[in-house]
């Protein structure tokens, strides 16, 4: 658990540590301490608050992704259309949370990115993506990543972009959901990206994928 304010962490505590599955292994205060007690605990998840002093989480989140591909990083924030959240995902985060989340949903949300998957609500995480991503100074193209792509799997990658889930792209696509997951673990490893979030990313900054228009 990493943020600067004690009264959130102890918060955060007594919420998990009143429910069955979870254990806090450790709390930090900025964003190095939090990079330091990663790589001595190695947890399932690490909740980040954004805005902290020294090292803030978008660095240490950053850090934490790129060194330790297991860590799953949770991105708290006070904003739900936050260009730091945007970089974060970029970097590597598998979703976020405002601060004034449900405790219901927060916990829900800590076991889906515990088991490995991002956390996509289409009506927050899709339009933050949408609203930064389309403007011309974070475009990202990068062809050359994508013709490493075929046909169906760049169709594959616009689905995902699009917040379907494995099941849906099989209905969709008239596929067995065997067959989707594959498609989707392809164009995982071929694009370099720790998870969904990371695919929906780089489907908009490419240009593979356009925002809707209001």
């Amino acid at each position: 658990m990493a943020d600067d304010q004690v009264l959130v962490r102890a918060g955060f505590r007594l919420l998990l540590d009143t429910e069955d599955g979870f254990e806090v292994v450790g709390e930090a205060g900025d964003g190095a301490e939090a990079l330091l007690l990663a790589r001595e605990h190695r947890p399932d998840v690490v909740v980040m608050d954004i805005r902290m002093p020294g090292v803030d989480g978008l660095a240490a989140t950053r850090d934490i992704c790129a060194e330790l591909p297991g860590v799953r990083v949770l991105v708290l924030t006070t904003f739900d259309v936050d260009e730091y959240v945007f970089e974060a995902l970029r970097g590597g985060a598998s979703g976020f949370l405002l601060k004034d989340t449900d405790p219901v949903e927060l916990l829900r949300a800590l076991r889906v990115v515990a088991q490995g998957d991002a956390l996509l609500a289409p009506t927050v995480t899709r339009r933050l993506i949408e609203e930064y991503a389309a403007r011309p100074e974070h475009r990202r193209p990068n062809p050359a990543a994508l013709r490493e792509l075929t046909a169906r799997e760049r169709e594959i990658l616009a689905l995902v972009a699009g917040g379907l889930s494995n099941d849906e792209i099989a209905g969709h696509l008239v596929i067995s959901p065997a067959t989707s997951r594959t498609h989707v673990s392809r164009v995982m490893t071929k694009l370099g990206a720790r998870d969904r979030a990371q695919l929906v990313v780089l489907a908009y900054e490419s240009g593979l994928v356009s925002p809707r228009r209001p």
